[in-house]
């Protein structure tokens, strides 16, 4: 059963009076070194400046002004002296990790007023990409299908490690190279990665953060997800390691900013490093994530996100530690719940099987016998495969969804650590050095939080089938009379991991003797018997089922490149990797009204003093009261967020939304509901992205932040 907040969301969602617009999305995010191909339709849609410009291998394209922020991630240089834009959500961690009580990012924001105020974010890096090439003929060489598959990987790996050393030019220089369109084609990336990244505007979460939970993956949006930070280099503007006396980063290529604001069909490009699609599934994967997968995760988050709700609203000290998590955690919750819902709207799967008929009738006289049986061997292989796959979500979400039972993987190094030939000293050394490592799991952890938890999802794994629940995890059920709470009890009062005290306690004195007080543990023993089970009864025999679909994948895939039953432009899936999408500003219509814009006037109204997610901050109010806009007003208020209509993804967060001329008019930061099953199918009448307008972001750091120092940096144009 779904929970009361998914029947809400359900229940809007279908009474939604949407209607498609005049312009339709772009379906496409495009490999920067192919958009040559493009570059027809993108000018006639409205783009100014040669694609040349967008990416060039002479180190001049705008290639050069985009970063992979953290690794998961886009942000965008908009200054010559190092200035990075991203969002909010994607520097939340960072924001977190420099709070304290007394200085609570979160809560009040950070506004540097000037570099020495600049905080370092210690771990954090931005990667730039400064040439792509294909490598597929190197790697792919005389490799049959009928290889099997484990040798055909060993080789591709043996070629792409000695790729990569070749590719080692000089110091600073580094190479990733990724499978496209299953394989049929790897490309290498060339890039150079920073090090030295640091904090210079952080909002307030009552800005960057509006609206949070409630109004994640929804149009109208008010928030100001967005954050500014500095990378820094050697004296040589090279990478380095943090250093006091690193200087602003020059870089290649930066974004000036237009700041004339946007208006209905503008064109649009979103550049950036999406994260990952699936456009070329069977009817029979598309099935098994709608039926299978994205349930098993919606239910299984929901149990814990309301108990973690729970506790966050009635406590400012646990809001601080679970506000990281919690928002990664509930991000996947709500975009999936779109997606189910997007498929069932747009009957997904039997649109995946028109296709499928098409490609049978193509394929019906080829010469090549095996076109003909690709879609037989993947209905055998994924519907063989649904119950593994089932088993693997429950224990991953549910079991592995408890903090203390998914921690527990740490004893598994120690009693690695206790069975090798190491002496005490040599395991004294290790152990401290894992005490350590285990600081920031502890910094953000509550037992007694994690214990509700515990009681929570217990009994939803415990009444799935005998094949999901690991046989011993049933006998350790009824020791305790299926009562999950004196389990709990066991766990939380015994166990070392839940404990910072007794676990260091342990580290600090533990030896090879010990092995037994880790394998009596009651959290290792939840964890060591699901991931047992899992390893040595499910993956096996999921693996004999995705091997065989790993290479029909490969082969159908071929096969829509060379007869495309979907009649659409054919693009890699998303694989983190540079990409360029386009589009237009366009609204869509529904309940709230038919709006491609939002501004202050939209969001003032919705201040609650009693809802954290819509707290306004005080000095905003003001402002607005005072109609303070300076030069960011249009039509007496602040323009916030705007939707367009470009192809995006996980790993678009913090991405340049860009005009035709190449200038940033807008920082990209979600998608809407309607339009989250665009990893799998791109509806072209749901589908938008949505961007802060970078008047309000400017506007925040200017008036709100009163650090309008930055802005002297940047290239404003109208």
């Amino acid at each position: 059963m779904w929970n009361s907040k998914f029947t809400a969301l359900l229940f809007g969602f279908f009474s939604l009076p949407l209607t498609l617009t005049t312009l339709c999305a772009k379906e496409g995010m495009y490999q920067p070194s192919k958009i040559k191909s493009r570059e027809a339709e993108m000018k006639r849609m409205g783009l100014k400046i040669p694609v040349e410009q967008l990416y060039n291998e002479n180190g001049t394209g705008l290639n050069n002004a985009v970063v992979l922020f953290g690794g998961g991630c886009t942000g965008e240089f908009v200054s010559p002296q190092g200035l990075i834009f991203t969002n909010h959500h994607c520097a939340y961690s960072y924001g977190q990790s420099l709070s304290t009580k007394e200085q609570n990012y979160l809560e009040n924001g950070f506004f540097a007023k000037s570099r020495a105020e600049e905080l370092p974010c210690p771990g954090l890096t931005v990667q730039v990409v400064r040439k792509l090439e294909d490598v597929t003929g190197y790697i792919t060489s005389n490799l049959a299908d009928t290889l099997p598959e484990a040798e055909r990987n060993r080789i591709i790996k043996e070629r792409i490690e000695n790729l990569t050393r070749a590719y080692h030019r000089n110091q600073h220089t580094e190479v990733d190279i990724r499978p496209f369109y299953e394989g049929n084609e790897y490309w290498a990336t060339i890039k150079e990665t920073y090090k030295d990244v640091r904090m210079v505007i952080f909002p307030p979460d009552g800005i960057g953060k509006f609206g949070a939970d409630t109004d994640n993956w929804m149009w109208p949006r008010e928030s100001g997800d967005f954050a500014v930070l500095r990378v820094y280099a050697d004296a040589n503007n090279n990478p380095a390691d943090y250093h006091p006396d690193n200087k602003p980063y020059r870089p290649v290529k930066y974004f000036p900013i237009n700041i004339s604001g946007v208006k209905e069909g503008d064109f649009t490009m979103v550049y950036g490093f999406p994260g990952r699609t699936t456009q070329y599934l069977s009817s029979f994967q598309v099935d098994q994530v709608q039926h299978i997968i994205d349930p098993i995760r919606i239910q299984a988050r929901t149990i814990k996100l309301d108990i973690w709700d729970k506790y966050m609203r009635n406590d400012k000290d646990i809001f601080l530690k679970y506000a990281s998590k919690q928002a990664s955690v509930a991000n996947g919750w709500k975009k999936w719940q779109g997606e189910v819902l997007g498929l069932q709207q747009n009957n997904v799967i039997r649109i995946k099987e028109q296709q499928e008929e098409r490609f049978m009738a193509q394929v019906a006289n080829s010469p090549d016998a095996g076109d003909r049986f690709l879609l037989t061997g993947l209905e055998a292989n994924v519907k063989g495969s649904n119950r593994h796959v089932a088993a693997i979500e429950y224990s991953r979400e549910a079991i592995l969804g408890i903090e203390a039972i998914q921690a527990s993987a740490v004893f598994n190094n120690i009693l690695g650590l206790f069975r090798t030939d190491a002496s005490q000293a040599q395991v004294t050394d290790s152990l401290q050095k894992i005490k350590k490592s285990l600081a920031g799991f502890y910094k953000n952890y509550l037992p007694h939080v994690d214990q509700t938890v515990f009681e929570g999802l217990i009994p939803y794994y415990m009444q799935q089938n005998d094949y999901v629940v690991a046989p011993q995890m049933k006998y350790l059920y009824s020791v305790y009379g299926r009562d999950a709470h004196k389990w709990s009890n066991s766990v939380y009062n015994n166990s070392l991991i839940t404990s910072s005290q007794r676990m260091y306690d342990f580290l600090d004195k533990a030896t090879k003797a010990d092995s037994f007080a880790i394998l009596g543990d009651p959290a290792y023993k939840l964890y060591y018997e699901v991931t047992s089970y899992v390893k040595n009864d499910i993956t096996p025999r999921l693996t004999v089922n995705s091997d065989k679909i790993n290479v029909l994948n490969r082969q159908y895939v071929r096969a829509q490149m060379k007869y495309n039953p979907a009649r659409k432009p054919l693009y890699p899936d998303a694989n983190s990797t540079l990409r360029i999408a386009y589009g237009n500003v366009a609204p869509i219509a529904q309940k709230e009204g038919n709006f491609f814009l939002t501004t202050l006037d939209m969001k003032i109204p919705r201040h609650n003093p009693e809802v954290d997610e819509f707290r306004i901050p005080q000095r905003l109010t003001d402002l607005y009261n005072r109609k303070d806009f300076g030069r960011w007003q249009q039509n007496n208020t602040v323009p916030v967020n705007f939707i367009a209509t470009n192809h995006t993804t996980g790993g678009n967060s913090g991405s340049p939304v860009l005009n035709g001329k190449g200038e940033l008019i807008g920082i990209n930061f979600d998608r809407i509901w309607q339009g989250t099953m665009s990893d799998i199918y791109f509806d072209e009448g749901f589908c938008r992205n949505i961007a802060v307008d970078v008047r309000y972001v400017l506007f925040i750091i200017e008036k709100y932040g009163q650090a309008g120092w930055l802005l002297k940096e940047m290239k404003l144009n109208k």
